[in-house]
């Protein structure tokens, strides 16, 4: 498999990670879809990534589209529960985490997209960004509480999805103490942090 993507995108992160606890093989190849040379329409026509070529040719994009996938090829470490209240769970964390990214990513291009002057951006629209990202901060911190997992009992794709959300926004936005505030997400991002697939895909 071949895995289309960019080291600092949070939603390619959570790929590599599922991939890495998976132990699974694959290639990966980098793209700057921003780029005037990108060639991602090929492979992706909505022109973003992640996307996962499969052995066959075949392409899989959206990040929750391809961890679905990818936990059905292994037995090893189980993400996803594949029926029930578990794995609506589950879904809704991941819901969650991808949100905090969508909005976080959507403030920044507002803040630093060169087709736009100064005078053009939003502030009203960057407030309401981040006040999202603000809320889901909280709600997870509230569904957390003193649990070491942010769904049953072992690592499961709501915690990778939740660390690489935090994750993101300590390498974009760094001036926001989310630590300090929600004490309990920084202990599960600490601990997240000494996984070996998380040293191993650290934004850059």
């Amino acid at each position: 498999m071949k895995l289309i993507g960019s080291i600092s995108s949070p939603y390619v992160r959570k790929v590599r990670v599922v991939m890495a606890e998976k132990k699974l093989d694959y290639e990966f190849i980098t793209e700057d879809v921003w780029a005037a040379s990108t060639t991602i329409s090929q492979s992706n026509p909505l022109g973003k990534v992640p996307c996962l070529i499969m052995e066959a040719g075949e392409a899989l994009f959206d990040s929750r589209v391809i961890v679905e996938y990818l936990d059905t090829l292994s037995p090893v470490g189980k993400l996803i529960p594949s029926t029930g209240r578990e794995r609506a769970e589950v879904k809704t964390w991941e819901a969650l985490a991808d949100g905090v990214m969508d909005a976080s990513i959507l403030a920044r291009l507002e803040t630093i997209w060169p087709g736009r002057s100064a005078e053009q951006r939003s502030t009203a629209w960057i407030d309401r960004q981040m006040g999202k990202v603000n809320d889901v901060l909280i709600a997870m911190a509230a569904a957390l509480g003193d649990k070491a997992y942010c769904s049953g009992i072992h690592l499961s794709l709501s915690d990778i999805s939740v660390g690489c959300a935090l994750g993101y926004l300590d390498f974009r936005f760094p001036e926001i103490a989310w630590r300090s505030a929600h004490p309990a997400l920084a202990k599960l991002q600490d601990k997240l942090a000494l996984r070996q697939s998380f040293i191993d895909t650290f934004p850059a």
